[in-house]
């Protein structure tokens, strides 16, 4: 099947390179080459990123609670998007960012008729701040900006091939799923994303395709309905 519309969903790590941590250059070259492959084939798309390369949570410090915890993740959320705005500048390619009205006035409000008419003009639109809310993680943030620019899936990249029954790195008889329902990926606890999130595709009826984004080419063979990854849906 070929895409009109997208959502793309990348954790923070993504941009932190061989590390993980912090933004390496050559990991937001390789990004915005990896996007602009299927932009110039006009496909709209919407970004969710994560800010885990920046700041995870507040569990291993004692002295920050959830929420700040939360606020402080959200915040990663907008520097990661900064320098996907500047590495799409550098490759060619226009984009913004969007974020909730109490996260910062660097970007444009996150507004649903304004980005699917920026979307329309081919402009990138990165979704920063994640729900503007504590106690939702990024996954929710995707899953919501998904349904509200009617993508016609959210595309999560991670760095394996698509979704198995057991962690593949520790479990070589680990199975890996080519389609999952919604339900049996909630069963199985299979992790792919929260379970509000989950809900939120399964409400929407909003597929997820779960694929190695570290994988070069790998972003455009989805898009071409190549048989990657693993297919989330009824």
């Amino acid at each position: 099947m070929n895409y009109n519309r997208i959502l793309l969903k990348l954790s923070g790590e993504i941009l932190g390179g061989v590390k993980g941590h912090g933004i390496d250059p050559n990991a937001a070259s390789y990004f915005a080459q990896e996007v602009k492959l299927i932009h110039d084939k006009h496909i709209q798309i919407g970004i969710v990123i994560g800010g885990g390369n920046i700041f995870r949570g507040a569990k291993n410090v004692n002295f920050i609670n959830r929420v700040t915890g939360d606020h402080m993740g959200m915040l990663a959320t907008v520097i990661n998007a900064l320098a996907l705005r500047d590495a799409f500048k550098n490759a060619g390619i226009k984009s913004c960012i969007m974020t909730p009205p109490s996260i910062s006035q660097l970007t444009l409000p996150i507004d649903r008729y304004h980005a699917v008419e920026l979307l329309q003009q081919d402009v990138i639109v990165i979704f920063a701040g994640g729900t503007g809310n504590p106690y939702f993680t990024t996954d929710s943030a995707a899953a919501l900006r998904a349904s509200e620019i009617n993508a016609e899936i959210l595309l999560k990249g991670t760095k394996v091939d698509g979704v198995y029954s057991a962690d593949p790195m520790k479990d070589s008889t680990a199975k890996r799923y080519n389609t999952v329902t919604y339900r049996q990926a909630l069963e199985k606890k299979l992790h792919i994303m929260d379970m509000s999130a989950m809900a939120l595709c399964q409400e929407n009826n909003m597929p997820i395709m779960v694929f190695d984004f570290t994988k070069t080419g790998e972003l455009n063979r989805v898009i071409s309905g190549e048989p990657v990854g693993t297919l989330i849906s009824e």
